[in-house]
């Protein structure tokens, strides 16, 4: 079955554009488009898509909003998973919404191919973090929120290895490589440290790490 989508955006051209690009591969399905994060909360209750491309920035309900109230009206299990569209220059929403829920955050300038693949990331369970927007997130939130470095108690010394590394964008295959273990092997230390501290993704494992001060960023550069 064909993953199903919806593209929010208040610019018309950005939604017919994305919209084309989707449904021009065979897996892929737009079922609905919003121009405002009101309208967005309206038809993913009535649509229920797998996965919701979500703009930041936008009049009536902006897409943090639109974010929280879309996943507080969905029971567990059943919420769609939410990608925020965003900049280079990163937009004051984004971690907000990651706190309430978002699966990640992808450019809006990206490549048609960068981005189904997004959605089928998402779609698959996993959170879509790009390497260069989350620098900038953890800049933002190591100015906003000074923090002490600590342990876990719930994880263990390779768990919280694995967990800083996640915190800096890596996929699983680049974790494998830095700490020398089996891609398969930080799979499974990835799943143990979502369970162990109830997260839903990768993304809110970021902000788990960061917000706890499991890693602390470094200067800008």
């Amino acid at each position: 079955m064909a993953i199903t989508v919806m593209v929010v955006d208040d610019q018309e051209m950005v939604r017919a554009g994305f919209t084309a690009l989707l449904d021009a591969q065979p897996d892929l399905e737009v079922v609905g488009q919003a121009r405002d994060g009101a309208q967005a909360v309206e038809l993913a209750a009535a649509l229920k898509p797998d996965v919701i491309l979500m703009d930041v920035r936008m009049p009536v309900l902006d897409g943090m909003a639109a974010t929280k109230r879309i996943l507080a009206g969905t029971r567990p299990g059943e919420p769609p998973r939410i990608v925020m569209l965003t900049t280079f220059d990163l937009d004051d929403y984004v971690y907000a919404a990651l706190r309430a829920g978002a699966s990640g955050f992808l450019l809006k300038h990206s490549t048609p191919d960068e981005l189904a693949a997004a959605v089928r990331v998402v779609a698959a369970g996993d959170a879509l973090l790009a390497p260069s927007v989350t620098r900038r997130l953890i800049e933002d939130l190591a100015r906003s929120q000074p923090v002490v470095p600590i342990t876990p108690a719930q994880l263990t010394p390779r768990e919280t290895d694995v967990l800083r590394l996640v915190a800096r964008g890596l996929s699983n295959r680049q974790i494998a490589a830095e700490l020398v273990l089996a891609e398969q092997t930080v799979k499974t230390h990835v799943s143990n440290i979502l369970t162990k501290l109830e997260l839903r993704d990768r993304a809110q494992a970021v902000v788990y790490a960061y917000e706890a001060g499991v890693v602390v960023p470094g200067p800008r550069h």
